[in-house]
């Protein structure tokens, strides 16, 4: 029937009425914070393009846990930048690193909080590749017994879940395969299938002292004008043995997220990544927005585009505010 008899702002008349019909909402388990982690103790380094984060020890960074989870957080991402690198990334594998470390620390501290760790190679080799470097070019084969080794390492440390994100070919199924002769088939793969060579990750390469010495990533992450793609590439990742999903970044490919939502029927997880958070701060700091706001907007627009999980800086910040 037309309108007068139809009028969708009866349903907007008040904020519980808002609320008692709203179709898509945030949750603390939604969360995913991401946390970059060194060697030592006591360190708390402040990260420049990264308003309120910090490098920190695995000390520090299971204090950061626990009051992640007390404000409500499920889960952390850990990020690892090695006190030494090498062409081969073998300081990524050492069970003294600063992840396995970390892994330690924070399940010591915060036994209930997951633990997923990012396994890539680029911030342990001395060249910055996510993969192995041969006549200046990133191989992929080669590669995967490394990322393998340094997943299973992080298993053995605690972690809950690993994160593939070097986007080198068949790197799901080969860890599956180590991670199950070792005797770790429970735990999950959370696939960075969907990761694009993206100019919104400036600043997590300061953060994570990532940035390649040579060329650019194109050669291996996926082109931001493609779509289909993006199918191709979760399927493979799926036969592999992958449990989770991810789409990387998420909010300039919220179409991306949709389209693999509406391909599968497994968890999906969406990064809101470093430039991401970066530019709502800085709008924020001259005025030209509201950061509460525009943050929360953010967060739901990935989850509204299909999200399960949204990994984001914003996650402590956001806590206090959700169901408010």
């Amino acid at each position: 029937m037309p309108w007068p008899t139809h009028r969708p702002r009866r349903l907007r008349d008040s904020k519980v009425i808002r609320d008692l019909v709203r179709e898509t909402k945030l949750s603390p388990d939604d969360l995913i914070y991401p946390i970059f982690v060194v060697s030592g103790k006591n360190h708390k380094i402040p990260i420049n393009t990264l308003p309120g984060q910090a490098r920190l020890s695995p000390d520090e960074a299971a204090k950061l846990a626990v009051e992640y989870r007390n404000l409500g957080g499920r889960a952390v991402l850990l990020f690892g930048i090695p006190d030494y690198k090498d062409e081969v990334g073998s300081s990524g594998a050492d069970p003294l690193g600063p992840v396995p470390l970390a892994i330690n620390a924070i399940k010591e501290a915060a036994p209930d909080l997951i633990v997923v760790t990012d396994v890539c190679l680029c911030e342990y080799t001395s060249h910055g590749h996510c993969g192995l470097v041969e006549n200046n070019r990133v191989k992929n084969d080669p590669s995967l017994a490394h990322l393998a080794e340094q997943a299973l390492t992080h298993v053995r440390a605690g972690a809950d879940i690993v994160a593939p994100s070097d986007m080198m070919d068949g790197r799901v199924g080969a860890i599956r395969q180590v991670l199950d002769k070792a005797g770790y088939e429970d735990r999950p793969i959370m696939a960075y299938s969907v990761k694009y060579a993206s100019s919104f990750y400036g600043p997590f390469r300061e953060a994570a002292d990532s940035a390649p010495s040579f060329g650019d990533r194109r050669g291996y992450q996926m082109d931001p004008a493609n779509r289909l793609e993006a199918r191709l590439e979760v399927e493979l990742d799926l036969a592999e043995g992958a449990d989770i999903i991810m789409v990387k970044p998420a909010g300039p490919y919220l179409d991306i997220v949709r389209e693999v939502r509406n391909l599968i029927d497994r968890p999906l997880a969406a990064y809101q990544v470093s430039g991401e958070m970066a530019m709502l701060k800085a709008a924020a700091a001259v005025g030209a927005l509201d950061f509460k706001a525009a943050a929360l907007e953010s967060l739901l627009g990935i989850k509204r585009a299909g999200a399960d999980l949204i990994l984001t800086y914003l996650a402590p910040e956001v806590l206090p505010w959700l169901g408010k």
